[in-house]
C-alpha cells in the first residue's frame, strides 16, 4: 500500500499514521499515549520547578527580614510622646521572662505605656501586615496574575460596606465589637459571593473571577456612597476614617481575636504552597499532576477572606500591602511559594510596623491614617511595576 493511500485510509477510518504506512494505531490509543507522555513531561517540569527553591538566598533574606523586624519593634516601642531608650525596651521584655540582662524603664509610666499601648499596637501591626502580605501572595498564585491582591475578590469593599452600615444605622448587637464583627462577616460573605457567581458548570476561570470581583467591588462602592449620603456628618467622618485605616486604640483583646485567625490562615497557606507551585504551570498541567484546581481556588479564596477580614475588622482598609510585599520578596528569592509565603509574612509585618511608626511620629500629637501611608508607598511602586513589566515583556498581554 502506498503512503498516500494509507493516509486516505487512515483518515477515513479515524486512524493516524505512526511510524510508516504499515504501523497504524487507533486515535484513542494515540491520544492516550500523548497524554501520558505530556503528563510525564509536565511532571518532570513541575518537579524541577517545585523542588529547586533558592534556599540559600531565602535563608539570607529571611534572616535579614527578621533582624530588621526585631530592630524596628524596639525602635517603634520606644518612640512616641514618652521616649523609652532601646535598652529599656528590651529590659522591659526580658524582665517579664525573669531575666535581668537589661535595665527596666526608669520613667514611672514607661512600662505601663509599653505593655498597654505600644506593644498591642505593634503586635497588631505585625499580624495585619503578615495577613495582608500572605493573602496577596496567595491571590497572585491562585490567579496567576501579578496584579492580584485581596481586594480583587471584594474582601475590602464588602468589609467597608458592612462596617458603614453599622455606623450609619447605629447597629449595636455586639456592643463595641459590632463594627469588627460586621466587617469580618461582610468581607467573608462578599468573597464567597464572588466565587459562587464566577462558577459555571462546576468550574471557575481566572478571568471570570477577576471580572466578577470588579463588578462586586463596583456594587459595594455604590452602596458605600449611598450610605455616606444617608449618614450625618459624624457618621460620614467615621466612614471616611475607617476606610483610611488606623491602628490607634488597639488593645490586647483585639489582638487575641485576630491572632488565631491569622495563624490558621498562615498554616493553611503553607499547606497549599506546593499545589500553588504546580498551579503556576497552568490549570491543565496541575490537573494532570493530581491537583484539584477548583478545590484549591475555593480554599485559597476562603483563606484570603479569613485573613483579610480579620485584618481589616479592627484596623480598617489598608491598601497595597498585599500587592507590594509579595512582589519585592519574589524578586529577591524567586516564585517558589514555600519560601515566598513565609517571607512575605515577615516582610508584611516589617512594612506595617515601619508604617505605623511613621504614622505615630511624623506629626507631633497626631496619628496619621496608616492606610494613607501604605498607599503613598504602594502607588508609586505599582506604577514602577507597570513600567518595568512593559519595558521587559512588552506589556501584560
Amino acid at each position: 500500500m502506498t503512503e498516500p493511500a494509507a493516509r486516505e485510509r487512515s483518515a477515513s477510518a479515524g486512524e493516524l499514521p505512526l511510524g510508516g504506512a504499515g504501523a497504524l494505531v487507533s486515535f484513542d490509543e494515540f491520544a492516550a499515549g500523548a497524554s501520558i507522555i505530556t503528563a510525564q513531561a509536565d511532571d518532570r517540569a513541575a518537579d524541577r520547578t517545585a523542588s529547586t527553591p533558592r534556599w540559600g538566598r531565602a535563608a539570607v533574606v529571611g534572616a535579614l527580614l527578621v533582624a530588621a523586624l526585631l530592630i524596628m519593634i524596639v525602635i517603634s516601642a520606644g518612640s512616641g510622646q514618652l521616649h523609652v531608650p532601646p535598652a529599656e525596651v528590651v529590659g522591659a521584655i526580658t524582665s517579664k521572662l525573669g531575666l535581668d540582662w537589661f535595665p527596666v524603664p526608669t520613667h514611672a509610666q514607661g512600662e505601663s505605656a509599653l505593655f498597654t499601648i505600644r506593644f498591642p499596637r505593634i503586635v497588631m501591626a505585625m499580624l495585619v501586615g503578615a495577613a495582608l502580605a500572605t493573602a496577596g501572595a496567595l491571590m497572585q498564585g491562585v490567579f496567576g496574575n501579578p496584579l492580584a491582591e485581596p481586594g480583587v475578590v471584594g474582601v475590602s469593599s464588602g468589609a467597608a460596606l458592612a462596617a458603614s452600615s453599622v455606623i450609619v444605622f447605629g447597629i449595636t448587637f455586639a456592643g463595641n465589637w459590632t463594627v469588627a464583627v460586621m466587617a469580618f462577616a461582610g468581607g467573608l460573605i462578599t468573597s464567597l459571593v464572588v466565587f459562587a457567581l464566577a462558577r459555571s458548570r462546576g468550574r471557575s476561570e481566572v478571568v471570570t473571577l477577576i471580572l466578577t470581583g470588579v463588578a462586586i467591588n463596583a456594587f459595594c462602592g455604590a452602596g458605600l456612597a449611598f450610605l455616606t449620603f444617608l449618614g450625618d456628618t459624624q457618621a460620614r467622618e467615621q466612614i471616611v476614617f475607617w476606610q483610611l485605616g488606623s491602628l490607634n486604640g488597639t488593645r490586647w483583646q483585639y489582638v487575641a481575636v485576630v491572632a488565631p485567625l491569622v495563624l490558621i490562615g498562615f498554616i493553611a497557606s503553607l499547606a497549599m504552597a506546593r499545589r500553588l507551585d504546580l498551579l503556576s504551570l497552568g490549570d491543565r498541567v496541575a490537573r494532570h499532576l493530581g491537583v484539584n484546581v477548583e478545590r484549591l481556588r475555593l480554599l485559597a479564596i476562603v483563606v484570603v477572606a479569613l485573613m483579610t477580614g480579620a485584618a481589616v475588622a479592627f484596623c480598617g482598609i489598608i491598601s497595597f500591602v498585599g500587592l507590594v510585599v509579595p512582589h519585592i520578596i519574589r524578586m529577591a528569592v524567586g516564585p517558589n511559594h514555600r519560601t515566598l509565603i513565609p517571607l512575605s509574612a515577615v516582610g508584611g509585618a516589617l512594612l506595617l510596623v515601619s508604617a505605623d511608626l511613621v504614622a505615630r511620629t511624623a506629626i507631633p500629637f497626631a496619628d496619621l491614617p496608616i492606610g494613607m501611608l501604605t498607599s503613598l508607598v504602594g502607588g508609586p511602586f505599582f506604577f514602577w511595576l507597570l513600567r518595568r513589566t512593559r519595558s521587559r515583556a512588552g506589556g501584560w498581554a
